[in-house]
Formats: C-alpha cells, structure tokens, sequence
C-alpha cells in the first residue's frame, strides 16, 4: 500500500473516531428559575427527588426573591424531561406561575457529580 492511501485511510479512521467520539460525550447544561408558590412548599426537595429519579446532576437553591433557581444537566433528553417537570409538575403544593430557562448549552462533561439543594 503506498503512503497516500494509507494517509488516507488513517484520516478517514480519525474522522469516523471524531464523530463517534463527539456524539457519545455530549450533555446538556441549562439554569432555571421558577416563580409562583415555589417557597415552603418543598419544592426543593422534590426538584432534588426528581433529578435524582431522572438521573440528571446540578443543583436547586431559594432566592430571595421568593423564587427558585437551580442549574440541570446531563444528557439531552433528560434535561428537557427535568425542564417539562419544572414547568409544569413542582411539588404537590407548589403554583408554578413561570418558569424561565437560560444559558442553553451542550457541554462535553458534567460539572457535578450529584444533584444537592443550596442554601
């Protein structure tokens, strides 16, 4: 075989290699904040069971403001499976009246190893 065609398949091979490489590793990452009845009604602790359950990382915090804010990520669709349940779900005796996302972005790692309230 002759250096051009080796040259060749050895580019083609980090080509494929990229390319699997790329899509394998990549994440989601989105901040939040909720309005609405969101403050002592644990909100906290079910966004927290949640993420848990769904198996996203980040963290969830009380403003305040009287809202609450907080940072998801993980893979896509589990972002945006914790983004529908943010919005519309909360704790049983939370009012979500807005639920603003922000910051939208792919990442190649997690930037946390679990899910935690701050205080």
């Amino acid at each position: 075989m002759c250096g051009a065609a080796k040259v060749a398949i050895c580019f083609s091979l980090l080509v494929i290699m990229s390319k699997v490489g790329s899509v394998a590793a990549r994440f989601k990452s989105i901040d939040y904040e909720i309005s609405g009845r969101v403050q002592g009604v644990c909100f906290r602790m079910y966004t927290e069971d949640q993420a848990r359950k769904l198996g996203v990382v980040g963290w969830v915090r009380n403003t305040r403001g009287g809202t609450v804010d907080g940072q998801v990520q993980g893979k896509g669709e589990l972002v945006d499976s914790m983004k529908n349940w943010l919005s519309k779900v909360g704790s049983p005796s939370s009012r979500i009246d807005r639920a603003h996302f922000s910051n939208e972005k792919e990442i190649s790692k997690l930037e946390f190893s679990n899910f935690t309230t701050r205080y």
